[in-house]
């Protein structure tokens, strides 16, 4: 996994973001085990309960065109397109996440957006976490 490009990705995808009410801009990097690399930014809508976060952007991007396989994900996030601190995610993508990925290798990478990133494990972001599996026992 090359951190360098998904930090460099995520940054990029941020740019992109539609976020007129927040105006918290957030990109996401998907690394898909196919070695394909998806890009997310958040998509706000006045309505809020609509709005997409950009993690569930990009796995909806990458689910939709046959990927089911992901190794990690960027994050980077920040008033007005600014990288800030680190951004994590939400509940509800972390949800998805496990939804497609397995918990304990899973990489989450958040980036303040100048090269510093933190790692973890999906199991760490969201321990007894409830996915697939345990809607076959």
């Amino acid at each position: 996994m090359d951190k360098q490009e998904l930090m460099r990705q995520a940054v990029e995808a941020m740019k992109k973001a539609y976020a007129p009410y927040s105006h918290f801009q957030v990109g996401a990097a998907l690394l898909a085990a196919s070695g394909k690399i998806y890009q997310g930014c958040n998509i706000e809508n006045a309505a809020y309960t609509p709005t997409n976060c950009a993690e569930r952007t990009a796995f909806f991007k990458a689910v939709s065109e046959g990927e089911r396989e992901f190794e990690a994900i960027c994050i980077v996030g920040g008033p007005d397109g600014i990288p800030s601190g680190f951004t994590a995610p939400c509940g509800v993508c972390r949800q998805v996440m496990m939804e497609f990925c397995r918990p304990e290798t899973f990489q989450v990478l958040l980036t303040d957006g100048q090269g510093q990133c933190r790692e973890y494990t999906l199991s760490e972001l969201l321990p007894e976490g409830f996915g697939p599996d345990d809607l076959k026992k």
